[in-house]
């Protein structure tokens, strides 16, 4: 079992006192996937220490602009509750301090391509055989076998290969990555999901375990009733806009004024959605009774709403229907979102003060736990910022440390 974590200087306080408070993370993962699953483990109160080169530290620091201070917003906005070390593990020396993290660490997370890690010695059989309760977490393109292991891991790529980039998007345009890089934060949220299971296993073993997870396994199972209906079928799925393939009326109708985003799950809910759009003679339609007939006639049904839609604007729509109890809601911007009243009710979005960009809004954590909530307690490091107070930790004397970083070792 891992040794527990070593209590920071006085004044510190790495956990917060979160579900996972006590925990030591080794964070030696860059870009987005890794960050994002070791922030979430810092917002539920581990002690993450985030491991960097000596030279530029994480390549997301100067994926920019924007930059806040001397870093870019994106490496701001999965990097926080992380301690920074900043260690070169080119060099032996380096290695070994990294080693004896990993001796007493409970997990630690890599995302790199499959073989680097070995290769330097930081493999899980190398560093399990010291901590055999060490939970060792890989994130990788493809995963850690089959003949595509070795090819480097790229969001883009993951949802290209995967299949769902070809069901996103118009029906008569090209397929198209989503807004956001799913591939990378699926793949964060998966790995989240086999360390929690691990460390759940390991209170009845004793012993850790290694957690595979690729952006390509992790967009494959988000296909989900995609997947399945072509199993059913043997039909190649195909792309459908804001349209649910499944259900009718589900997507974005025009108004007035701005498109609405309209979600009809029912048979219940399209009578109520026929009566608040004056659409009543089509609810007696039987063309249109059940989602079943409406999806096999929306090319008929679905211009006599958007013809209905179009007398008025959104945000009357949006009431109407709210109050008939039928799902709908304007497509708002990316700041009319985090300027929802209820965004900012459940606390989604929030600021910390950066030592050096000064005030940094951010988002907040949407794991809302009602005895040991999530907490934001450090602002993302700059680089190196910890390796002194980590290493002192570690038993190295100020002369030791001086002498690391005299050497290129540390920063």
């Amino acid at each position: 079992m891992a040794h527990p974590p070593t209590p920071g200087p006085p004044g510190s306080d790495p956990s917060g006192g979160g579900p996972r408070a006590g925990l030591r993370v080794l964070d030696l993962t860059r870009a987005l996937s890794g960050p994002f699953a070791t922030m979430v483990l810092g917002d539920l109160g581990a002690d993450v220490i985030k491991v960097e080169d000596v030279w530029h530290g994480d390549d997301t620091r100067r994926w920019g602009p924007p930059f806040q201070g001397d870093d870019a917003s994106y490496f701001l906005s999965v990097n926080r509750n992380k301690r920074g070390l900043s260690v070169n593990m080119k060099t032996e020396p380096g290695r070994d301090i990294v080693r004896r993290l990993a001796a007493a660490s409970d997990v630690l997370i890599e995302n790199f391509r499959p073989g680097t890690a070995a290769r330097l010695g930081l493999g899980y059989p190398e560093l399990a055989e010291r901590n055999p309760g060490l939970i060792y977490a890989s994130i990788s393109g493809y995963g850690q076998t089959g003949p595509s292991a070795g090819l480097p891991g790229y969001d883009a790529v993951a949802q290209a290969v995967s299949g769902m980039m070809s069901v996103t998007g118009e029906p008569d345009g090209e397929p198209v990555r989503g807004g956001t890089s799913t591939a990378d934060v699926g793949a964060g949220m998966w790995a989240m999901i086999g360390i929690l299971a691990a460390l759940h296993a390991r209170q009845t073993s004793g012993r850790g375990q290694l957690v595979d997870v690729s952006l390509l396994d992790g967009q494959v199972a988000w296909l989900t009733y995609v997947a399945g209906k072509y199993f059913a079928t043997g039909q190649t799925p195909g792309r459908h806009g804001s349209a649910h393939e499944s259900l009718t009326p589900y997507q974005v109708f025009e108004t007035a004024d701005a498109p609405l985003m309209v979600a009809v799950g029912s048979d219940g809910l399209w009578q109520r959605f026929a009566v608040a759009t004056g659409l009543e003679q089509e609810a007696t339609d039987p063309r249109y009774a059940t989602n079943p007939d409406r999806v096999r006639n929306r090319e008929t049904l679905i211009p006599l709403i958007t013809r209905a839609l179009s007398s008025r604007g959104c945000v009357e729509w949006t009431d109407r229907l709210t109050a008939a109890g039928v799902p709908a809601g304007p497509v708002n911007t990316v700041p009319e979102a985090l300027a929802h009243p209820q965004v900012i009710a459940r606390e989604m979005v929030t600021e910390i003060d950066h030592p050096v960009a000064g005030p940094v809004k951010m988002l907040g954590s949407p794991v809302k736990l009602s005895a040991q909530p999530a907490s934001i307690r450090r602002p993302p490091p700059t680089l190196g910022q910890h390796t002194g107070e980590i290493l002192a930790e570690m038993g190295f004397t100020a002369a030791e440390i001086g002498l690391l970083r005299q050497d290129g070792v540390v920063r």
